[in-house]
């Protein structure tokens, strides 16, 4: 599909880099060229390789040292790149002497924390002035990084629980106000800044980021658009149905909705349009699809990684129980794009632009081998020790040569030189030595990169623009778990969590669906302006604990929150991913964002299923044992009830709905997903009499139509 995007003239130039600086706030970075170009990315490059080297080579520094460096890698390098105002970014080479100084003291406050920081652990909470004053200008210095970075919304959230846990702490006592709230927001690791969001973005998350950001640079993405051309690109309304599966294989390690959107719907929202679907539905398609990315196991964007520290439940667990959900998902935007394209009369694409399958897997499926290596490792080994594996994994593929020939056959012993390398120092010396080997052959890849320039993927502009982006993109996500770190501090020091359960537990006690609803709500609201992965932490923290206090497993709650933190992406009036769609397919935003809210219906059904049936997820703990033909029927049912959702919002199966029959498919189609056999009865019933009278209905049509030709 690839080669023949690039051959039709008639597909429209998508400016990639204006669409993101405008919908996505991460994308608004100064640019920079020449020296300058050459500094920034060598100190961006610096702090990947900081990062690797943390996780491989010096595990055992302490959570401070860790912490604190990382915070002020994360400062110094967004006040460089990040301008005060986006009117700043056209300005080329231009940054301010006072962003210099905060780049300078921000580093420098938290720099002070990893320098001294046994004499502060030795303090505790009798921090004097001095301590008290860095931790302050520390934390506002964080703030003003986040309005550049992030934006406005998380701030005023944060603000509003930072103002909560000083004005108790003055009523508990006036003299140590400050030292309290500065030390628990700044100095206590438990808590406050430095807890669990900043703790899992540190160790995992950034190592994932980076993992993305070198997949991206391997051509992986490509692949998967071929890859899904050859499995749909033939079928009715082929060009959706491939931008469907590519961008949810995309999405999964790229974890931003709008960066997603832009990359992939860039290639498949003007092959949609140019095949007869409207711009709104193409934008739709795309957005739904490349939001969906999150969910996608096995990697499901940085925010699961959060959910595994804050549940206490293996990595490897939560993506095997979002298999299911995930699979219902993109099922019903699969499913509407079909009735779709059946209603509009639309084909695939011509048997001569679909790439064979077996033989792009056989040419090209060693790309999927460091996802392979991703899943089978977290079965062994950490979340940031697999992901660094995967790392390893991507540069190996991508030493293997673009061409086979005589004269280049020696090149493919490039890729068997640095797995050689990492196995001679890690067989003879056991696990002791595991990590290390790891890296090694991390540095042997960098090194092949000078020798595979121009006959492989890998150069050493590759290596070097992976490990950028990897920094770049760490910014933002960074800046934003410690703001939510602020918020979950607040909720522990001043025990507001509990005040929250103890007073909303016994109002919504004789309705649990009263309590998903508002919380379905708060998730879509804060998701508006706030991060996937900052939006996840403030309502695991204070929604999640209230709906298992009402029997809702853990896992189950934490996944209904993070399912309705993602949404929010494509949920009109501030669906980002959807208008990011809409400017490359030239449509109407709002049209597009309510197309792309129905398209992804089923993302505001699955997480009810689950909440009331947790056997959903599977392999998760209920407290009970669950028959597994119980599981099958719950499986069958929601499938079939999304089936017929999916046609009644579309208002087509085998020919055009009338109104009250997609009144009978969508309640059928609820019925179906809401447990209990008496539900699924009903919903079966009706399913059978739409479907009857769409079969009966349809082949009177073609009568009529055959009687008229005659």
């Amino acid at each position: 599909m690839s080669e023949v995007i690039k051959n039709d003239a008639e597909l429209e130039v998508v400016d990639s880099q204006a669409i993101m600086q405008e919908f996505d706030r991460e994308s608004n970075t100064r640019v920079f060229t020449g020296w300058r170009k050459k500094v920034i990315t060598a100190l961006m490059a610096a702090f990947s390789l900081y990062m690797i080297a943390m996780a491989l080579v010096f595990p055992t520094a302490t959570k401070y040292t860790k912490l604190t460096t990382f915070m002020a890698f994360i400062v110094f390098i967004g006040f460089l790149i990040f301008p005060a105002y986006k009117t700043q970014t056209k300005k080329i080479n231009h940054v301010p002497f006072y962003d210099i100084i905060l780049a300078l003291v921000g580093s420098g406050c938290f720099l002070y924390y990893t320098i001294f920081q046994e004499d502060i652990i030795m303090m505790s909470k009798r921090i004097g002035t001095l301590q008290m004053i860095v931790a302050l200008v520390a934390i506002l210095l964080l703030v003003e990084l986040v309005r550049r970075a992030v934006g406005l919304p998380i701030i005023f959230v944060a603000g509003a629980f930072v103002i909560y846990a000083a004005v108790k702490a003055y009523m508990d006592n006036p003299n140590t106000a400050f030292r309290n709230l500065m030390y628990g927001l700044f100095y206590d690791v438990s808590n406050g800044l430095f807890s669990t969001p900043v703790y899992v973005c540190t160790t995992f998350i950034v190592l994932f980021i980076i993992l993305g950001a070198l997949l991206e640079k391997t051509g992986i993405g490509t692949f998967f658009v071929d890859l899904a051309n050859s499995v749909a690109g033939s079928s009715v309304g082929g060009p959706a149905k491939v931008a469907v599966i590519s961008s949810a294989l995309e999405g999964m390690y790229s974890g931003s909705s709008v960066a997603n959107t832009v990359g992939s719907g860039s290639i498949t929202i003007p092959m949609m349009k140019k095949t007869g679907y409207k711009p709104e539905f193409a934008a739709a398609v795309e957005a739904a699809a490349s939001t969906g990315g999150q969910i996608m196991p096995p990697i499901m964007g940085a925010a699961a990684f959060l959910m595994s520290e804050m549940t206490e439940v293996p990595y490897s667990k939560i993506a095997v129980a979002a298999i299911l959900p995930a699979f219902l998902y993109f099922m019903g935007i699969f499913l509407m794009i079909h009735f779709e394209a059946k209603k509009l009369g639309l084909k695939g694409l011509p048997k001569d632009a679909i790439p064979n399958f077996f033989k792009l897997i056989l040419k090209n499926g060693y790309l999927l081998l460091p996802i392979v290596i991703l899943v089978v490792c977290m079965n062994y080994f950490s979340a940031g020790v697999s992901a660094c594996f995967a790392i390893l994994g991507s540069l190996v593929v991508s030493l293997v040569p673009h061409e086979i020939s005589k004269k280049t056959a020696w090149r493919f012993i490039l890729p068997v030189i640095p797995v050689a390398v990492t196995l001679a120092i890690w067989l003879p010396f056991g696990a002791k030595n595991m990590q290390i080997a790891v890296f090694a052959g991390m540095i042997v890849c960098a090194l092949l990169s000078f020798v595979s320039k121009g006959h492989a993927p890998l150069d050493p502009d590759t290596v070097i623009g992976s490990l950028e982006n990897g920094a770049k993109n760490t910014v933002g996500v960074a800046a934003a778990c410690g703001m939510a770190g602020l918020i979950s501090g607040v909720v522990t020091m001043t025990a507001l969590g509990q005040l929250l359960i103890n007073t909303l537990v016994p109002i919504a006690e004789n309705s649990t669906f009263l309590a998903l609803v508002l919380t379905m709500l708060c998730c879509i609201v804060l998701g508006m302006g706030v991060p996937t992965t900052a939006n996840y932490v403030i309502m695991a923290t204070i929604t999640a604990p209230i709906l298992i206090k009402m029997g809702i497993p853990v896992l189950a709650a934490h996944m209904f929150v993070f399912y309705f933190g993602i949404v929010a992406d494509i949920t009109p009036p501030v669906a980002l991913a959807a208008y990011a769609g809409s400017a490359i397919a030239k449509s109407n935003p709002l049209k597009t964002g309510v197309t792309a809210t129905r398209l992804a219906i089923t993302a505001f059904i699955v997480p009810y299923i689950f909440a009331y049936s947790p056997q959903m997820l599977i392999g998760i703990d209920t407290g009970a044992h669950t028959p597994w033909y119980d599981i099958v029927l719950l499986v069958i049912t929601a499938i079939c009830g999304i089936y017929i959702i999916s046609a009644g919002m579309e208002g087509y199966m085998f020919k055009k709905m009338p109104v009250w029959e997609r009144i009978m498919a969508l309640a059928g189609g609820l019925l179906m997903v809401i447990p209990g056999w008496q539900t699924d009865v009903a919903g079966v019933a009706l399913m059978a009499l739409v479907f009857a009278l769409q079969l009966i209905g349809s082949k009177k049509e073609k009568n009529k139509s055959v009687s008229k030709a005659a």
